[in-house]
């Protein structure tokens, strides 16, 4: 993917008109961190608050979307202007006790989520076989580390890719659960929000899981990697400015991957209001629980569908939430990186994806009920974004780095009410959790 991608970004004139081909040829890393971004954390995430809140969050759906676009884009644009991943270009502004605390900040929030990945499709796979969670766990991880370390990322696409198309079920969902569509509308366009314990953590939730630190990572690196494989094998290279079509390429890429995101977010919270929370069943617990949310569509092949979905969405993004781990670590300390290097070559980058996988293995030994821990999951995301999101923002505005590609007006005042808006609802997180009322 990432040549193919590469070279459709990359040939032609640079300020050529594009067209319907030009598009199709360059939607690559916007349209995989969009299926990322809809993980078994944010799956959970979703059916919980629908369940829990009803249709009072829909708004949040139609105001993360230029939100999580543009931190996206601002990533993107790191990386192609810098020729570095994130993590290197921390490393090249902030001192050195600043990125190493910024790497282990994804690292910790990273291993973490890993574990509950992985918790997931074992929590899938208990739909149909009733097996204990760490007898799947420790196969599921066995299987992606070879697959990671002796095969590729793009053969795990291949075949788990398609069955995120599951994630589509709950629209069919939403429909046939027949809402109350003046209510929908007017919570879609009409913000409500209490200032209760239950509303602030589910929208530091939201924001957790829809703008993740790893995606941030993710996204700088892969337009990186995407560059080498267009030929770009250097630094110099990379660093050569990055031509207008290319960008508006990138942007078309980042705003359709993140428009696919937001739409599954809207109609799995849509499809929980609409069948959870109307029958009275606001407390969300295991996968079965999530399932219900489907049964209007589905009926008895409910639990089928967010199988297939869990499992396609955990077996994409665990290997994206290591690899991002490890990319960040190895360009902190100056490693050899990269999914296209043998394990000799890079030893330490592969050791790290090890690790890590098996970090997050071990926490499926620990009994935490994975659903329960995917909610918790995203509102840890969403404490650890902030001071990442604020890192980042002030790298995209140096224009020593980024040359002409440094941020736009609108960019900047986008990313700076999503970081601003983050950070006041984690604070706000932080004080209900001191006074006993976040947890």
């Amino acid at each position: 993917m990432a040549e193919a991608t590469a070279k459709t970004r990359t040939t032609g004139k640079a300020r050529g008109r594009i067209g319907w081909r030009d598009v199709a040829g360059a939607l690559g890393p916007g349209v995989v961190t969009g299926a990322a971004d809809d993980d078994p954390s944010g799956i959970a995430t979703y059916a919980q608050i629908g369940a829990q809140l009803g249709y009072s969050m829909l708004w949040t759906a139609p105001l993360t979307y230029p939100l999580m676009a543009s931190v996206q884009y601002m990533c993107a644009k790191i990386g192609l202007a810098t020729g570095r991943g994130l993590a290197g270009v921390l490393k090249l502004r902030y001192p050195r006790v600043v990125v190493f605390a910024a790497v282990m900040i994804l690292l910790v929030a990273n291993t973490i989520n890993l574990g509950v990945d992985i918790g997931a499709i074992a929590a899938a796979v208990d739909l149909f076989i009733p097996v204990p969670v760490p007898v799947v766990a420790v196969p599921v991880t066995l299987l992606l580390i070879g697959l990671l370390v002796w095969g590729s990322y793009e053969l795990i696409s291949r075949v788990f890719k398609w069955l995120t198309l599951a994630l589509f079920a709950y629209v069919g969902a939403a429909l046939l659960a027949r809402p109350d569509w003046g209510e929908v509308l007017r919570s879609t366009f009409i913000p409500s929000f209490a200032l209760n314990a239950s509303s602030i953590v589910a929208f530091v939730a939201i924001l957790g899981t829809t703008i993740s630190p790893y995606l941030f990572f993710f996204q700088a690196e892969d337009e990186v990697q995407n560059e080498v494989a267009s030929g770009k094998v250097t630094l110099r290279q990379r660093q050569a400015p990055t031509p207008r079509r290319q960008l508006k390429l990138t942007r078309i890429d980042v705003l359709a991957g993140m428009f696919v995101s937001n739409v599954v977010m809207y109609f799995i919270i849509l499809a929980s209001a609409a069948t959870l929370h109307q029958s009275g069943q606001n407390n969300v617990s295991t996968a079965a629980d999530v399932a219900k949310a489907l049964e209007p569509l589905a009926g008895p092949l409910a639990e089928v569908l967010l199988a297939c979905a869990l499992i396609g969405a955990g077996m994409l993004t665990i290997p994206i939430l290591s690899a991002s781990s490890s990319y960040a670590v190895a360009e902190a300390f100056g490693w050899k990186r990269g999914l296209d290097q043998t394990p000799r070559r890079a030893r330490h980058f592969y050791a790290l994806i090890v690790a890590g996988m098996v970090a997050g293995m071990v926490i499926e030994f620990l009994g935490i009920d994975p659903i329960v821990a995917l909610f918790w999951t995203a509102v840890l995301n969403g404490v650890a974004a902030p001071p990442l999101l604020w890192l980042t923002l002030l790298v995209a505005n140096d224009r020593k780095l980024m040359g002409r590609d440094a941020n736009g007006r609108v960019t900047n005042v986008l990313v700076l009410v999503t970081a601003v808006m983050m950070t006041v609802a984690a604070i706000a997180w932080f004080v209900l959790l001191v006074t006993g009322q976040g947890g």
